[in-house]
C-alpha cells in the first residue's frame, strides 16, 4: 500500500529557535504553504507546558526523555574525560524550551571571523539587524537593541542576592561591572538577560509559533519523526517520516529545510546519503552526495564548576533556614510572577579576555544560586553556589558518526574534548581565576568553604587532573554541517546543502566556529536570515553610526599570571 503524501511548498524540518522562526516568516505570505516538522509534542499541553513556562522548570525539563533527546557525548579514554550529557529539546520550541534562557549574541570577532571565511553577508554588520528585528527589548530604549519584535528579553525579576556580592568581588579584581552583554561592550560581569516575558519562558516557539497557529496556510506536525531526505537525481523533493508510528511522505515543491539542530541535521544527511562516503558505507546507505563535512567540526564550550557552601540567605537548598523561602516561592509566582520561580538558576555571569590581543573574551564565567550536579536531586542539601568557568572559543573539534540506519537510534557524539592543549590550559587559568575570586573580602563575609573540587586539588597535575574527569559542557554543540568554502563545508553562505539543489540546513550547526557565549540567539538570528536568503529579500539594513562606534570591540583586559588580578590596558 502506497505511503500518504501530504504536498507544501516548504518542508520545516524541526520547530525549535530557527525552526519556529522560519514557520513565521515564510508563512507570513498567504500564497506559500508550510510544514512545520516536529519529532516532540505541543508545549501548549499542561505538561511540559506548565514546566516550560516557568522558569524554575527547567529542573525538571532538562532530564526528562519525554521533552530531551538524551544524546549524550561520549567518554574519552585518551583525555580521560567522562561521557558528557548533551541535552537538546524534543517539543515545540526545540532547546529555547529547556535552556537557561540567556540571551547572549556574542562577539563582532565571532561574525566577522565567519564573513572572512567566505561566507559573505555574514559579518556582524550583516547580522545584527537580524537579532533587532526579532527581539522586544524590555529594560529600555538602545541602539543596540531591538523594540516590537517577537522574541521578549527582559532582566530577572528577581535576582538572587548573591549576584551582588559577586559584583563586588570582580570588582576588587579589576574585573569591570556590565550591564548588558549584548551592547557596545561585551567583557565584564554583570547580570544576564533572559528570554522572559512577564515572569515566564519566553521560547522560541511562544514567540514565533503560537501567535500564527491560526494561518491556514501553516500546518504543524508533532510527535513526527523524519527518517530521511527524499531525492529525485540531485534535488530534494520531501522527506519520510512517520507519525504515531505511521509511515508518512511529505513533498516539498520549492524547499526541504533542515532545523534540526547540530546533532540531529547531520545525523538526516548522513541517513539520507548525503555525507562521508565512508560513514555511510559502513551503514550500507546508498550515497547520493559525497560531503566529508557532515557531521565533523563539532564543537561546544567545555566547562568546569566550582562550588562553594554559603550562608543560608544566600543561595536556595534544603535546610531549617531554608525552608520558608521554598515555601512561599509557589504563592509568590502564582500571585505576581516574582520570586525563586521566576529564576533561570544562571543568573549572572562574565566575559574575560586572557591576554590583550585576545580579539574577543577566551573565558565565560556564571554564577548559579545553588548547588548544582547533585544526582537525582532538584533541590541540594545545604546552601552553596555554583561559579562555572568555560573556554569560549575551544580549538578541539569532534565528529557525530551514525550508530546505525535506524533513524530512531541516538547517534555517535565523540567531542574529542581537551584534544587541544590550549583548551585544557585556559582552564586551568580559568580555575585559578575562580578561586581569586572566591578568595576576595567581598566573597569571604558569605562563602564558607571550597566544597568541590576541594582544598586538597592544588598544583597544576591535580587540577589538571580534575578538570579531566569533572568537565562538563555548557549545552551548546555547533557546527557540524558548518557554512562555507573549505572541504569540510556543508553549505553555502546561502545556506544551501552543495551539491543537492532544494535543501538547506538552518540552525546552529552551520556556525563554522563557536560564538562567545550561549547559542540560542544565534540559532534565531540564523532562522532570521535564512527566511531573507530563501525568499529573496534583501537584508534589514546595516548598522547605525552609532552602533558603529563599537567596532573596536571596547577595551580589552587580560589575566597576567601570578597576578593578583586583572588589568585594564
Amino acid at each position: 500500500m502506497p505511503q500518504p503524501a501530504l504536498r507544501f511548498d516548504y518542508l520545516v524540518i524541526g520547530a525549535g529557535s530557527a525552526g519556529c522562526v522560519l514557520a513565521n516568516r515564510l508563512s507570513g505570505d498567504p500564497e506559500i504553504s508550510v510544514c512545520l516538522v516536529e519529532a516532540g509534542p505541543s508545549d501548549r499541553n499542561l505538561f511540559p507546558g506548565s514546566y516550560i513556562r516557568t522558569p524554575a522548570g527547567i529542573l525538571r525539563l532538562i532530564a526528562n526523555p519525554k521533552w530531551n533527546w538524551m544524546h549524550r557525548f561520549s567518554p574519552d579514554a585518551s583525555q580521560g574525560t567522562p561521557d558528557i550529557p548533551c541535552p537538546r529539546g524534543r517539543v515545540w520550541g526545540g532547546s529555547s524550551a529547556i535552556n537557561g534562557m540567556i540571551y547572549i549574541r556574542g562577539s563582532r570577532h565571532d561574525y566577522d571571523r565567519w564573513a572572512a571565511l567566505g561566507n559573505r553577508g555574514w559579518g556582524f554588520d550583516e547580522v545584527l539587524p537580524y537579532f533587532l528585528r526579532s527581539e522586544h527589548f524590555e529594560p529600555n530604549d538602545s541602539p543596540w537593541h531591538g523594540r516590537g519584535g517577537e522574541l521578549n528579553v527582559a532582566e530577572l525579576r528577581s535576582p538572587s542576592p548573591i549576584n551582588r556580592p559577586f559584583y563586588q568581588a570582580a570588582g576588587e579584581l579589576g574585573w569591570p561591572y556590565n550591564a548588558d552583554f549584548n551592547g557596545a561592550d561585551q567583557e565584564g560581569i554583570g547580570p544576564f538577560h533572559v528570554t522572559q516575558v512577564n515572569g515566564e519562558r519566553c521560547s522560541a516557539a511562544r514567540a514565533f509559533l503560537h501567535p500564527i497557529l491560526h494561518r491556514p496556510n501553516l500546518q504543524v506536525l508533532s510527535d513526527t519523526l523524519t527518517h530521511r531526505v527524499l531525492l529525485e537525481g540531485r534535488r530534494a523533493v520531501g522527506v519520510e517520516a512517520s507519525l504515531a508510528g505511521r509511515p508518512l511522505r511529505l513533498l516539498a515543491d520549492r524547499e526541504v529545510i533542515l532545523c534540526a539542530g547540530a546533532i540531529n541535521s547531520p545525523q538526516l544527511l548522513m541517513l539520507s546519503g548525503i555525507g562521508p562516503a565512508p560513514e555511510l558505507r559502513r551503514h550500507g546507505i546508498e550515497l547520493r552526495q559525497d560531503l566529508p563535512g557532515v557531521g565533523q567540526n563539532l564543537q561546544d564550550h567545555p566547562d568546569v564548576v566550582l562550588m562553594y557552601s554559603c550562608e543560608s540567605a544566600m543561595a536556595y537548598g534544603l535546610s531549617t533556614r531554608g525552608l520558608w523561602p521554598l515555601a512561599r516561592a509557589p504563592w509568590q509566582y502564582l500571585f505576581g510572577r516574582r520570586g525563586p520561580l521566576t529564576s533561570n538558576t544562571v543568573e549572572a555571569g562574565g566575559f574575560l579576555r586572557l591576554a590583550p590581543d585576545d580579539p574577543a573574551p577566551e573565558l565565560g564565567l556564571i554564577i548559579a544560586p545553588a548547588l548544582k550536579n547533585q544526582p537525582r536531586r532538584l533541590i541540594p542539601f545545604g546552601h552553596g553556589i555554583s561559579l562555572h568557568v568555560a573556554v569560549m572559543h575551544p580549538r578541539s573539534r569532534g565528529e557525530i558518526l551514525l550508530n546505525s540506519p535506524d533513524p530512531r537510534d541516538k547517534p555517535h557524539l565523540a567531542a574529542n574534548f581537551l584534544s587541544h592543549p590550549d583548551d585544557l590550559r585556559k582552564l586551568v587559568e580559568g580555575v585559578h581565576l575562580v578561586r581569586r575570586l572566591a578568595n576576595t573580602a567581598a566573597f569571604r563575609r558569605h562563602l564558607r568553604g571550597e566544597l568541590v573540587p576541594g582544598a586538597d586539588i592544588q598544583g597544576q597535575a591535580r587540577v589538571e587532573a580534575w578538570i579531566r574527569r569533572s568537565l562538563g559542557t555548557v549545552f551548546h554543540p555547533v557546527g557540524t554541517c558548518k557554512m562555507g568554502r573549505d572541504p569540510l563545508a556543508v553549505v553555502d553562505d546561502q545556506l544551501r546543502v552543495h551539491g543537492i539543489e532544494g535543501l538547506r540546513v538552518a540552525d546552529a550547526s552551520i556556525m563554522p566556529t563557536l560564538t562567545t557565549g550561549n547559542t540560542n540567539a544565534p540559532a534565531i538570528m540564523i532562522g532570521e536570515k535564512a527566511s531573507d536568503l530563501i525568499l529573496g529579500k534583501p537584508g534589514p539594513g546595516r548598522l547605525s553610526s552609532e552602533q558603529d562606534t563599537g567596532r573596536s570591540e571596547d577595551r580589552p583586559v587580560k589575566v597576567e599570571a601570578g597576578k593578583t588580578g586583572l588589568s585594564a590596558h
